[in-house]
């Protein structure tokens, strides 16, 4: 069976950005195996994706573990190179579907565009080759896991770095009025965002139980997300999820605009950011970013009540 390769091995957020370009890749290449080489971690949403076949463990930038005869096709999903290049090239697959940029000047595949929007960049990367994507094919099938909690107002106040984390006092007074309408209210996270997510409950005057923080797998956090009734949290992984399943939505942006990483327009969320061009902070930076303190309170449940008024 020939096979096609996807290199896709970073984060939630990344994986889910991707689907419209496995999908399409999918339908181009029907009778061939998808293999998408991405961490282990997110193995439980690949099948909810009805793209790929077979995830293949690997680290960002580490090698692909592939074994066998090459690949048909093998698609830098992961950046515009030169190192996510060489995985691509040692691969040897006979068609290497990658952007050039100008660290890869040479590369015959599309000119790398560094203010599109993650999921576009994708689509137009397949597209070079004669293959249609809609950016818009972001949907997820609902997980066969129940969720831990129904219906539940997601609070989510962490994030991988500190400038892309809202302070937590702000997310509380979220949360308490969140429970104050009468919603179940759970605050998420990583294992590591557990401290976090409990001084969040804590300060919102939640019960222990709602901090799920650490608790729940990938698939019971997807489940917990495609059943709730809203999601709150920081330009994140979390944020993704909830546009894979259409759930109404609050994303708070701060070094990095919402032009890049955001919802669907049309969909029922709202990017809340006060800032200009694409990139004017650092993402990975150790302290809060300042366009992100300048979204307060009032204007998250703002937006709230906006997501439950009915369209004109």
């Amino acid at each position: 069976m020939t096979a096609v390769l996807m290199l896709r091995a970073l984060g939630l957020g990344d994986f889910l950005t991707g689907v419209p370009a496995y999908r399409a890749l999918r339908r181009a290449y029907a009778g061939a195996e998808t293999v998408l080489a991405a961490p282990a971690a997110l193995r439980p949403l690949v099948a909810l994706t009805g793209a790929i076949d077979r995830l293949l463990p690997t680290g960002e930038l580490r090698p692909i573990p592939w074994q066998g005869p090459p690949p048909e096709v093998a698609v830098d999903l992961h950046g515009n190179g030169p190192a996510s290049h060489a995985l691509i090239d040692a691969t040897r697959a006979r068609l290497r579907m990658m952007y050039a940029s100008p660290t890869a000047p040479g590369v015959d595949g599309p000119w790398w565009d560094d203010d599109e929007h993650e999921v576009v960049r994708w689509c137009r990367l397949v597209g070079r080759w004669g293959i249609p994507a809609d950016p818009g094919d972001l949907r997820l099938r609902a997980p066969v896991e129940e969720p831990p909690v129904r219906r539940a107002a997601v609070v989510h106040p962490g994030a991988a770095y500190p400038a892309r984390r809202w302070p937590p006092d702000r997310f509380a007074a979220v949360a308490r009025a969140l429970a104050a309408e009468g919603h179940p209210v759970v605050i998420t996270g990583t294992a590591g965002e557990r401290d976090l997510a409990a001084a969040v409950a804590g300060r919102a005057g939640l019960p222990a139980g709602a901090v799920l923080a650490g608790t729940t797998g990938l698939e019971g956090l997807a489940a917990l997300v495609a059943d709730a009734a809203v999601v709150v949290s920081n330009d994140t992984g979390l944020s993704h999820l909830a546009t894979a399943y259409g759930v109404p939505s609050v994303t708070l942006f701060g070094p990095v605009s919402p032009a890049l990483w955001g919802p669907p327009e049309d969909g029922p969320h709202v990017a809340l950011w006060h800032g200009s061009g694409g990139r004017p902070g650092n993402a990975h930076g150790t302290e809060t970013d300042p366009r992100l303190l300048r979204i307060t309170v009032d204007e998250v449940l703002a937006a709230l009540t906006a997501l439950r008024q009915p369209a004109a």
